[in-house]
């Protein structure tokens, strides 16, 4: 669903805006660490300072599920389920191997409080923020956002890293297939980000997936079954051109 990776990737853009030079303020302590669909590496952690706090962006689930028994094909509602990990990283080195992870959680309350904010920062920025109306033009409603500590408790182990979980109700990709490119809303959206953004980029490259389709060749998706008491009745549309 072309609609849930574009709330990922605006939530990108906001969190980290393109528009912002190079020591500039971005709206988050995580500053320009955030990232698409992964986690850090090492080059990216600031070894001279603590911890370093970082965002990744994941799209976790989306569905498609029609409104009712009686809706059309096309009437249907979509969810997408948007995680945000927020992590004080740190390198850890086992035997030889150095990697990436969280910072356990010890008897360091401020990290706990930084962690916190973090989150409540990417919250503002997407809900409540007036920069945030791009993404909120692809969110309908935010129905749950639920926010969980990683930790193993029963062998004691708990680490400065959140799992928060945005359970969102968007708008289902809107197909005019007589003509190339994006879907609606991502269309309009696409559109409206900063030239060179990283999501605009990348909305770009999905849209060139997209070729306009010969109208002649939509009326085709048409037919007609046995139906109850010898009664035919007609499957599809005779027209699929919005």
């Amino acid at each position: 669903m072309l609609a849930a990776e574009a709330v990922r990737l605006v939530a990108i853009e906001l969190l980290r805006p393109s528009n912002i030079p190079e020591g500039g303020n971005f709206p988050t302590l995580a500053g320009s660490r955030v990232f698409d669909s992964r986690g850090p590496t090492l080059t990216e952690i600031d070894q001279e300072r603590k911890y370093t706090p970082v965002l990744s962006v994941y799209t976790q689930k989306s569905t498609a599920d029609v409104a009712g028994a009686a809706s059309g094909f096309d009437d249907t509602e979509a969810t997408v389920s948007l995680l945000v990990m927020a992590e004080l990283a740190v390198i850890t080195r086992e035997g030889s191997t150095d990697y990436v992870d969280a910072m356990t959680a010890g008897t360091d309350v401020e990290a706990r409080l930084v962690l916190a904010a973090l989150i409540a920062q990417v919250r503002r920025r997407l809900e409540f923020s007036a920069a945030g109306a791009p993404w909120r033009k692809l969110v309908k409603q935010v129905l749950r956002v639920d926010e969980e500590t990683h930790a193993v408790p029963e062998f004691g182990l708990r680490w400065q890293r959140i799992f928060c979980t945005f359970n969102l109700a968007i708008g289902d990709d809107d197909f005019d297939v007589s003509r190339p490119g994006l879907p609606e809303p991502l269309g309009s959206v696409a559109a409206a980000l900063p030239d060179g953004s990283y999501a605009k980029q990348k909305l770009a490259e999905l849209a060139a997936c997209f070729a306009a389709e010969n109208p002649d060749q939509l009326t085709t998706i048409h037919g007609v079954t046995a139906g109850p008491g010898g009664t035919s009745l007609e499957t599809g549309q005779v027209d699929l051109i919005p």
